[in-house]
């Protein structure tokens, strides 16, 4: 039976790690960001349209080596982390 709740990366326990999913800005080539829900309804309007890429379970790591506990955080306190990558030298 389907639901009708969004996906998103709240948790009922407090400690417990988020489903962190993956976003690319279409108007800003280059720029990607982390949120907490499938719709990314908190990424920030400016770089709209956002697309979604990719997601990270709960128990696996992030993409480029980037720390879980930093991208939680921001998704907690402002629902997202925008990042780019560094030009491949």
């Amino acid at each position: 039976m389907a639901s009708d709740t969004p996906v998103s990366a709240e948790t009922t326990e407090p400690n417990a790690a988020m489903r962190i999913f993956i976003f690319r800005s279409e108007a800003n080539p280059g720029l990607s960001a982390f949120g907490g829900d499938l719709a990314g309804l908190r990424l920030p309007p400016q770089f709209k349209p956002w697309r979604a890429v990719g997601a990270v379970a709960p128990d696996k790591e992030p993409p480029y080596k980037l720390s879980r506990e930093v991208i939680e955080a921001a998704i907690r306190k402002q629902g997202f982390q925008l990042f780019r990558l560094g030009k491949k030298g």
